[in-house]
């Protein structure tokens, strides 16, 4: 048996089709026959029942697709991370992060690996659940930038700078930067915000604040995009509280007041990486002026 086999029976256990699967895996149609062939005989078991007309799976073939699927996945992974050890530093690297950095820090930091890693490639995820300690450990990414310190054994988390929290309004909003006094003044205003039952780090800071100013914000949009908050913002339908990082979007319409209230940014790896391109990597997020 073989992993080229078991790639082989998944594709043709989503396909359910020979010469489907055939074209997509790159063989003949007869070398496939004879590859799934060979794999039922090895295992003492058939995997799919199958005339001139149809295939499908077996009871042990539909226990084996969603068992080997998990398998192989896990296997590929454990694959592209060797790849990127072996590669050094013309390897891959993968980056989560939260979308309030994409307007400024984020492209500072592309620009600095462009210039001294020019052979570096990268792939950018914007997870929208924020758990990138998850996407650490299972090797999903190989560096995320998060608001949170991540406290795991296994990964190092550096913070890198800070920055206020700031209300945004629209332009010609009642209230401006000498007129505020405090955010209660806004207890009647509709707000735009990340939904406070989630349990992300930033729905979190969100309710202390809420709670340090002794009232519930009138929701009526809930959204975990900046981007998309911005955007209704301008058009007044609320107001809405984010990184002050998002005022270098340049959104219009908008007016950003800072709060008393700060947020981190945390750049977080895995320990012992064995990759030496991270720890490059790392050190040009660590160098940029903020």
């Amino acid at each position: 048996m073989t992993i080229q086999q078991i790639k082989y029976f998944l594709v043709l256990s989503n396909e359910l089709h020979f010469w489907r699967t055939a074209e997509k895996v790159f063989i003949s149609q007869s070398a496939l026959s004879r590859q799934i062939q060979s794999l039922e005989e090895e295992m003492g078991l058939q995997l799919f029942e199958r005339d001139k007309r149809n295939v499908k799976l077996t009871d042990a073939g539909k226990f084996l697709q969603a068992k080997w699927s998990v398998l192989i996945n896990d296997f590929d992974l454990v694959t592209q991370q060797a790849k990127k050890i072996d590669e050094g530093t013309s390897g891959f690297v993968s980056i989560s992060y939260p979308g309030s950095i994409a307007f400024k820090f984020l492209p500072n930091f592309l620009e600095a690996l462009n210039l001294n890693l020019p052979n570096l490639k990268l792939e950018l995820v914007e997870p929208t659940d924020e758990n990138h300690e998850q996407l650490l450990l299972n090797y999903t990414t190989d560096i995320a930038f998060s608001r949170d310190k991540i406290k795991n054994t296994n990964i190092v988390s550096i913070q890198l700078f800070s920055e206020p929290i700031a209300l945004v309004v629209p332009n010609n909003h009642w209230i401006n930067k000498k007129s505020f006094n405090g955010l209660n003044e806004l207890k009647d205003e509709w707000f735009i915000i990340s939904g406070l039952h989630n349990k992300t780090f930033f729905a979190s800071l969100l309710r202390n604040i809420f709670e340090k100013n002794n009232f519930q914000p009138k929701t009526i949009i809930e959204s975990d995009f900046g981007g998309m908050i911005l955007s209704l913002v301008s058009k007044e339908l609320g107001v809405s509280i984010l990184p002050s990082s998002f005022k270098f979007s340049k959104s219009k319409n908008v007016r950003f007041i800072d709060l008393d209230e700060q947020i981190s940014l945390f750049i977080n790896f895995r320990k012992n990486d064995p990759n030496k391109i991270i720890s490059k990597v790392v050190d040009y997020a660590k160098s940029l002026e903020y």
